[in-house]
């Protein structure tokens, strides 16, 4: 694994098999190809929906087959949606699995405004069917994807998982956060150890089509206008994807555990008596939206053509990530500065889309 911070992270052991939900959606790809990259077996679970492009979904399943294949680690590959419980229990009764990384969901805070019933088959029946089969199995760590967005309503930056995150405004945040309720409860009943993972605005290459950068770049490579909310007056802790990886890897080799200082009579929402945590994961650097639009232009090599537009319904003015409790945890920290994970990403989409560069 590659060390961020000058000294050595922990790393998977060969020879073990890695569940990771969500597979061929981007956090999962990447995620995988690392595993691989390591000599972890991974098996890679997911339904591939067509909340966005499927065949975008196939080329990172086909890139992950040429990784398995290059460094000689398995990989093997289950359809399936991990709403449907049979296929669930299938899945964990053929493998023994050493960790599991839950990253597949619904995503999107928009669309769970138009189509809530997605949200609750994949998001909370989905993540039920693993909670039951973690605990079935006696998995040994359940790390799984939440979201900044659980903030909602919370207006106090840096965002600490020390403070509260009861507030949801769309019902994506309120499905993951609770997630994280339904796995405290788990890790209390069970003594199953869990760690949710906050995400923080994840980009880079092979991303989804869906969030900005990616619909910016399509956008602007046609002479479209980009949409740009609240008139621009946003912030982001962008975080580039192999800093997240890094993130999500060094959290799996560390087991949860009972927090011995954890008081009842004054709850840290972060840990608990059980094995159960909660960290945030993210860049701790807040960009306005216009400073990575301008990385944008200046990675592509031409000016966007800009569509000012109010404030979004379920949408925040500024996220930032207290990922202090992750760097005393894992020494975590991420190095990938905007401009760069910018211009990877805008050197993959001309690869992968075959556009000549200006």
């Amino acid at each position: 694994m590659t060390d961020h911070s000058g000294s050595e992270a922990p790393t998977a052991s060969p020879l073990q098999t890695y569940l990771v939900t969500g597979a061929a959606g981007f956090i999962g790809f990447h995620t995988a190809c690392r595993l691989l990259e390591q000599g972890v077996e991974v098996v890679g679970l997911d339904n591939l929906n067509a909340y966005y492009d499927p065949a975008l979904k196939q080329a990172r399943l086909a890139e992950i087959d040429r990784v398995a294949s290059r460094t000689g680690t398995a990989f093997h590959f289950v359809k399936a949606d991990v709403a449907d419980k049979a296929a669930v229990d299938a899945c964990f009764a053929a493998h023994d699995f050493d960790r599991v990384i839950h990253l597949a969901a619904q995503a999107g805070v928009r669309h769970s405004i138009e189509a809530p019933g997605e949200y609750v088959s994949s998001n909370l029946v989905g993540f039920a069917n693993i909670l039951e089969a973690c605990r079935n199995a006696g998995t040994a760590h359940l790390v799984y994807a939440s979201t900044s967005s659980v903030y909602g309503a919370n207006d106090t930056t840096p965002y600490s998982e020390h403070s509260g995150a009861d507030h949801p405004l769309q019902l994506y945040a309120a499905t993951k956060r609770a997630n994280e309720l339904m796995a405290h409860a788990y890790s209390h009943l069970y003594d199953l150890p869990t760690t949710a993972l906050r995400f923080f605005t994840v980009y880079g290459p092979w991303g989804r089509p869906d969030m900005a950068l990616f619909l910016f770049t399509e956008k602007m490579l046609k002479g479209e206008p980009i949409p740009i909310y609240n008139e621009g007056h946003l912030e982001r802790d962008f975080t580039y994807v192999d800093d997240i990886v890094e993130g999500v890897l060094r959290v799996t080799a560390d087991i949860a555990t009972p927090d011995p200082d954890w008081d009842a009579r004054s709850p840290d929402p972060a840990t608990s008596n059980a094995p159960f945590r909660i960290l945030n994961i993210g860049n701790n650097q807040p960009v306005a939206l216009l400073d990575f639009i301008d990385a944008l232009e200046e990675a592509l090599g031409r000016k966007a053509v800009r569509d000012l537009l109010p404030m979004q319904p379920g949408d925040v003015k500024r996220t930032h990530a207290d990922v202090s409790l992750l760097k005393s945890t894992v020494n975590y920290n991420p190095t990938t500065s905007v401009r760069e994970g910018v211009g990877r990403f805008v050197d993959w989409y001309r690869d992968f889309y075959g556009v000549p560069a200006n």
